[in-house]
């Protein structure tokens, strides 16, 4: 059963696989609604249908100030998840188009050939040294490379992309000034790549569109343009990290998993919406209650700031049998790594599809992995492997 102090406490950053988890089971177990210490106080939901019901319900639930709870380094909202419905609508529906399956396969050439041009650089890594790095070498260039030439950033800036997300997402909650200062470098790289963009010095992608778009009859401000590409820049780059670098690290203490997906490859996107499931890349988002309202019998008051716990709903016992298990036969896998309603990520048919991608080049070059560290891994930060021998 939960530990009541350990709840109190709950903090969804920062904090072990190992143990994140527990504390999930213990929500579901005997306290679904509770109430947190951490970020200046916020209650947290962790019931599937119970999340998906306040994704569902703008009226109530409001992604003012921030979705992000601490904000990613900037004070401005993010456009276009942290708006509210009407003006929401869009603001998102200049970038509905852009993300659809249709768009999206048009890209699906240039997946490919990047995938297997970094996995063959892993295998020539672990041709000279016994233990590779493939976060650093594998997880995070691949969607960072991927994602900046579809948005129109230059792919050769992605080293110190990866800079900025660590300061900004990672370190944000220990040194709130880093974050800061890498979120002011980022606003300032943003900024010359629309004034570039403007005179065209150079083409852009997601960015050009966004030139030229309009809402509601009018040009975007500067502000807007600014805000677009920053959450741009965030959430294209390391929520698919993420999940390609959280999948490999199960696949590498999990050989029968491995051997199975290695032998019967079709079985990769069955197993890529498992491994979205159970680690999911976005634990958690934040709300602010537009009203009073009580869920699961817990009074919440208007203005209070509310997190939906997607990592706890999609290990809901109600929903999923064995649902802390990692089965990569899973099938009709419904769940909220991608959130839901009218906020649901954008991105996600990119996301997909990457994740995928990215697994069927990594197994199909490396021989058999295995970790190569025995302390308890927390999901960002180095992934260390080490081949078995197996082929």
């Amino acid at each position: 059963m939960s530990d009541p102090k350990v709840l109190e406490d709950f903090d969804f950053h920062g904090t072990a696989l190992d143990t994140i988890f527990d504390q999930y089971k213990s929500m579901h177990e005997s306290q679904p609604v509770g109430h947190s210490s951490k970020y200046g106080g916020f209650w947290y939901i962790a019931k599937s249908d119970d999340i998906f019901e306040a994704e569902q319900d703008p009226e109530t639930w409001s992604v003012g100030p921030s979705m992000l709870l601490p904000s990613f380094g900037t004070e401005m909202p993010l456009i276009p998840i942290d708006i509210d419905p009407p003006t929401h609508a869009g603001f998102r529906k200049i970038l509905l188009s852009l993300f659809t399956p249709m768009a999206i396969n048009k890209l699906e050439p240039g997946m490919h050939t990047t995938a297997r041009e970094l996995a063959d650089e892993v295998k020539q890594a672990f041709s000279e040294s016994n233990v590779v790095d493939v976060s650093k070498s594998f997880a995070r260039p691949y969607p960072t490379i991927i994602f900046s030439r579809f948005a129109g950033y230059p792919e050769a800036d992605w080293p110190m992309f990866d800079q900025w997300i660590d300061d900004i997402i990672y370190e944000r909650t220990k040194d709130p000034d880093r974050a800061k200062q890498a979120g002011d470098d980022l606003i300032a790289y943003v900024q010359r790549l629309i004034d570039d963009g403007r005179e065209g010095i150079v083409q852009l992608g997601i960015m050009g569109e966004l030139l030229d778009a309009k809402v509601d009859g009018r040009p975007l401000t500067n502000d807007e343009l600014i805000s677009y590409g920053y959450l741009l820049f965030l959430a294209g780059l390391d929520t698919t990290a993420w999940a390609i670098r959280s999948s490999l690290w199960y696949l590498a203490g999990n050989k029968e998993a491995q051997r199975l997906l290695r032998n019967e490859p079709e079985r990769i996107p069955d197993a890529a919406e498992e491994f979205l499931r159970t680690l999911s890349p976005v634990q958690a988002m934040a709300r602010t209650a537009k009203k009073d309202t009580v869920v699961r019998g817990q009074e919440i008051q208007a203005g209070e700031r509310v997190v939906l716990v997607f990592g706890a709903g999609n290990r809901d016992p109600e929903v999923y049998e064995n649902p802390n298990d990692i089965d990569i036969t899973r099938e009709n896998n419904r769940h909220l790594a991608f959130g839901g309603g009218i906020h649901r990520c954008l991105g996600s048919n990119l996301g997909r599809k990457e994740l995928v991608i990215s697994l069927e080049h990594f197994l199909a070059t490396i021989p058999e992995f295995e970790l190569a560290d025995d302390e308890p891994w927390h999901g960002v930060g180095s992934l260390r492997l080490r081949l078995t021998g197996g082929e």
